[in-house]
């Protein structure tokens, strides 16, 4: 009776084993292709590199959940396995030591690939987190690029309007010192002036003398437009002649 006992626990534990590594085994292909990012939401790129792991990080973190939980639970009934097949009372045969073995090594399997496509995809997202820290660091990098290139275009810009206000300042300094060199001028040829005329009040031949000079010279003034009239209107009548 009591290893009718033991061989009926036997194989509603052998059965509730194979439906449980069963509903692992169909777990583990979805959570392979969610690891690997060809499955789930989110996941719409065809090249590992480029998919976005954070859409579908909470999906994951629940399959690996669910799978752990399953795992466990198959443990226990492994266990439970190798505790009935010690109660009976012939001692286990080859086969039911096989079958145990059999049952051990696969729960070894799914735990290897479990962890496995755990590994995989924390280093994938560790590589995309990185890879999204580089863009930043190569964002910011160009963004303060083109805010020295700008500033430098204002201090250049900056230094040109310096060098105009200095040019300007250096032509008003011309201006004024011609201005005062001809303000110097225009009193010293007051003051020759001012020496002919007391000159010629004293000396009244040397007042003639200039008068003289004077006339002599609106004189050939007077003579030379003539010439220049007759001969401007020679030319023109020559020209429309």
């Amino acid at each position: 009776m009591a290893t009718s006992v033991g061989a009926n626990g036997w194989e509603d534990l052998r059965k509730q084993a194979r439906q449980l590594e069963n509903e692992i085994d169909l777990k583990l292909v979805s959570f392979s292709k969610l690891g690997t990012g060809h499955g789930g939401v989110g996941y719409k790129s065809d090249s590992p590199d480029t998919v976005p792991l954070l859409s579908g990080e909470h999906m994951f973190e629940t399959m690996a959940l669910e799978i752990e939980q399953l795992l466990a639970k198959l443990s226990v009934l492994n266990e439970r396995l190798g505790e009935v097949s010690s109660t009976q009372a012939a001692p286990p045969s080859s086969a039911l030591q096989h079958t145990l073995q059999r049952h051990r090594e696969i729960l070894q399997d799914y735990t290897q690939e479990f962890r496995k496509t755990q590994s995989n995809y924390r280093a994938r997202r560790e590589r995309e987190d990185l890879l999204n820290t580089v863009r930043k660091d190569i964002d910011n990098y160009k963004s303060s690029s083109g805010l020295n290139r700008r500033m430098d275009l204002y201090l250049k810009e900056n230094e040109h309007i310096r060098s105009s206000d200095r040019l300007l300042d250096e032509q008003i300094n011309i201006a004024v010192d011609t201005r005062d060199h001809l303000v110097s001028q225009r009193l010293t040829f007051k003051r020759l002036q001012t020496k002919i005329n007391d000159i010629s009040n004293r000396f009244p031949v040397v007042n003639s003398l200039l008068q003289r000079i004077n006339i002599r010279k609106r004189r050939d003034s007077i003579i030379l437009g003539l010439v220049i009239g007759v001969c401007t209107i020679l030319l023109l009548m020559y020209a429309f002649r």
